[in-house]
């Protein structure tokens, strides 16, 4: 849920900032401590924070959290889904992309190794099984790469699981895919396609020719995704994350190309 909603609201009282047993809880706010800050784009940062022990999230897949942050006295809330598989132990990792204007991005933006934040849920998901689907058609744009991140490695993990995955991240340009070695790690399985579109992209000669075949430049209009349908292996079901505008547009062209709304699923 990488594009999440956030709402702001006065800072609590003191003595109700969460609890520091490190036990993710819904209700009540916990404490952990940032262990690495990576920059992966321009405005893109992966942080890793430590569990206790060997200690799990033990998310459902998909599952999000829910960060806490204040900013001039205004508490501010907002939903990520962690990109580590659900039982890494010991850690989770989550991506974030900071706005210019964004409350809570002016929070994210001073974090630094050791600093503690405040994290609660988990909540909602995919309700997924092993083999339960033909093929998944996996729609993130951006951020909305996080929720799919360990629906694709739990199918990956899992020798019995014989899913088809076709994943389109969309991004501005070629430099602004988030994990490419992951991704690029993930298409080497047999069952799993990755295909990227560049929207501000306008030739694909500089790339890399291992990504030549499988990106288009412009945008995941009608007709491309219409293409790209076609050649699933099997007739899909549809995951979309990304901003309301483009996951409005996803929904749109699904059902266009035959694809009907219980056979698709929005974070």
């Amino acid at each position: 849920m990488g594009e999440g909603q956030s709402k702001a609201r006065q800072k609590l009282p003191h003595g109700e900032e969460g609890s520091n047993n490190s036990e993710l809880n819904p209700d009540t706010f916990t404490a952990f401590n940032i262990s690495s800050v990576e920059q992966l784009t321009e405005d893109t940062y992966q942080y890793r924070f430590e569990l206790p022990g060997n200690s799990s999230l033990r998310l459902r897949l998909g599952q999000h959290i829910v960060l806490r942050g204040v900013v001039d006295g205004l508490e501010v809330q907002r939903a990520y889904t962690p990109i580590s598989p659900g039982n890494a132990e010991g850690y989770f990792e989550v991506l974030i992309k900071c706005y210019e204007a964004g409350l809570m991005s002016q929070y994210i933006k001073t974090w630094k190794k050791g600093d503690v934040v405040f994290w609660r849920g988990p909540f909602g998901g995919f309700p997924y099984r092993p083999n339960q689907h033909g093929e998944l058609l996996m729609l993130a744009s951006g951020t909305g790469l996080a929720p799919m991140l360990p629906i694709l490695q739990s199918i990956t993990a899992d020798e019995e699981d014989e899913t088809f995955v076709t994943l389109v991240g969309c991004f501005p340009t070629f430099d602004s895919i988030y994990l490419r070695p992951l991704l690029q790690d993930l298409a080497r399985y047999w069952n799993i396609r990755i295909r990227y579109v560049l929207s501000q992209e306008t030739s694909l000669e500089k790339l890399p020719w291992s990504y030549q075949e499988n990106t288009y430049a412009g945008r995941l209009d009608e007709g491309l995704l219409k293409t790209i349908i076609n050649s699933c292996r099997r007739k899909p079901f549809a995951l979309l994350c990304g901003s309301s505008a483009f996951n409005e547009d996803m929904k749109r062209y699904l059902k266009a190309a035959g694809i009907e709304e219980n056979s698709w699923f929005v974070f």
